[in-house]
């Protein structure tokens, strides 16, 4: 997977995802970029993505072939970014975008996705505002707040280095050893698994804390202290 993950970087934009691929042969970054998308369908369904495929020379056969197969994964394929002229041409041939807005530093998304032995994570370095919802098969930690009506869905852990106003879903296939931790958890909904937790009211001096499910089987809130 990590030979995988070299091929390829992902950047949120105002229009969907930047896929940004390697100067490894087309046919390894096209199987790469597939592989990608399997492995996290609910990450990339319903995505409107840009490929920036470098000075990599491509065809109408070739491109046609990767956005047929993005659309049978749910995923729209609308602009193609490439410093080769063959590969500009054959863009515009198919009615793709050849030129984005790239977004100010501020408005960077970026997602990695790393490794873990069996287990997947996805690292969101951003505060998710009002209306973003997040949605993957493994892991999530967020650097920064999770704002009211925002909304984290994640099959394993979720972890929110700041403060957690919104709305998060742990374990939500059914994993009821899934915990969420936050800095300040003060959220609007809370589930694990199919438990689910009315809304917390925001602490004046909030502390680290953890929401798992008890010996009892409620879930319930403590201090996150380490170890």
């Amino acid at each position: 997977m990590n030979e995988t993950n070299s091929l390829i970087q992902i950047k949120g934009l105002r229009d969907g995802l930047l896929v940004s691929l390697d100067d490894a042969p087309w046919e390894e970054q096209r199987s790469a970029l597939l592989l990608q998308v399997d492995m996290q369908p609910a990450f990339f369904q319903g995505a409107r993505l840009a490929l920036d495929v470098a000075s990599q020379v491509l065809h109408v056969n070739e491109l046609v072939e990767l956005r047929d197969q993005l659309s049978e994964r749910g995923i729209s394929l609308w602009a193609v970014i490439s410093e080769s002229p063959t590969t500009e041409n054959t863009a515009q041939l198919l009615g793709l975008a050849t030129r984005i807005s790239k977004p100010r530093p501020e408005e960077s998304r970026q997602f990695a996705v790393e490794d873990l032995g069996e287990d997947t994570a996805l690292f969101l370095s951003r505060t998710l505002r009002s209306g973003t919802r997040i949605e993957f098969a493994g892991h999530v930690v967020v650097l920064g707040d999770v704002n009211p009506g925002a909304e984290i869905v994640a099959e394993g852990n979720v972890i929110i280095w700041g403060r957690l106003r919104g709305m998060v879903h742990a374990g939500s296939k059914g994993n009821r050893k899934a915990v969420i931790c936050a800095l300040d958890l003060s959220p609007m909904q809370l589930r694990i698994a199919e438990e689910v937790s009315a809304m917390l009211k925001p602490q004046e001096n909030p502390r680290p804390e953890i929401a798992r499910i008890n010996e009892v089987g409620k879930l319930q809130a403590e201090f996150w202290l380490p170890g």
